[in-house]
């Protein structure tokens, strides 16, 4: 499959909006009707400043890559021509890939919410490749595989679901441990688990990825000791705390528990 291009050229044309074909799987997100009414007030009094991107389908049909929310709002002014930008036949794509940079046109937006992100990351994870897809939504692989859920895990493990172990483990076993035989040879160990102790197995694994199994199954059975602990802190702690936390996007009691955690690792290793 033929990668989509980041450099692109066009010319501007005003064609008839019956003729712009929108696809519903390629879509970042859905339209808010009352952002879609602000902007349609915006053109009528500025003008359209930036028109929208397609592609030549057919004699009278144009793919949309981008101006989705544009294009609604010209409709709602009920408008029957909009000035487009045509990509010339040198830039254009192939379907699939059409639909990918049409993704890729719409991601960076500040105001889409965890599950359009996702959406977004599986979509190009499927038709560009992690790769590819990590490096448009301007993200890590490891990050991009944490908002892929099980939909990131490779072929191979997600066959061993659910004998060996559940969708949910396998998905965290796979964003801790990266790598297919590794994860595999992990997911066989800890089959015959009861499921609690599995879960203090990957939280565990999640906390020291480089651990032998037999490290790791002491720690998940150590953890059954006392796993939950109540602390008091003076105002001011809990203040520095929950300003802390929030700067490494953890909720104060997951922070709370990073600390004990790295310091217990420091006296271990002293």
């Amino acid at each position: 499959m033929r990668r989509y291009k980041p450099t692109i050229s066009y010319r501007l044309r005003e064609i008839p909006i019956k003729q712009i074909r929108v696809w519903k799987e390629a879509q970042a997100r859905k339209l808010d009707r009352e952002n879609i009414a602000e902007l349609a007030k915006s053109i009528k009094n500025e003008g359209l400043l930036n028109p929208p991107l397609v592609q030549k389908e057919s004699k009278n049909t144009f793919l949309l890559m981008s101006g989705q929310r544009r294009l609604a709002a010209m409709k709602r002014l009920g408008a029957k021509k909009i000035p487009v930008h045509v990509l010339t036949k040198q830039t254009s794509y192939d379907l699939e890939n059409a639909k990918a940079a049409s993704v890729v046109e719409n991601i960076h937006r500040k105001d889409m919410n965890h599950k359009e992100i996702a959406d977004s990351c599986k979509f190009l994870a499927e038709h560009v490749g992690k790769s590819a897809a990590a490096k448009s939504m301007g993200m890590s692989i490891p990050t991009l595989n944490k908002y892929l859920g099980f939909a990131g895990v490779p072929d191979k493990l997600k066959a061993l679901v659910p004998q060996l172990v559940s969708r949910d483990e396998m998905t965290k076993l796979y964003q801790i441990t990266p790598n297919i035989k590794k994860a595999e040879k992990i997911a066989g160990q800890i089959s015959k688990l009861d499921p609690s102790l599995r879960r203090r197995y990957i939280q565990a694994l999640s906390q020291s990825p480089k651990s032998s199994h037999q490290k790791l199954l002491k720690r998940a059975r150590t953890m059954r000791i006392k796993q939950k602990l109540s602390i008091k802190l003076s105002k001011t702690n809990a203040k520095k705390l929950a300003s802390q936390s929030n700067k490494k996007e953890l909720s104060p009691d997951e922070f709370a528990g990073k600390i004990i955690s790295d310091y217990l690792k420091r006296r271990r290793n002293r």
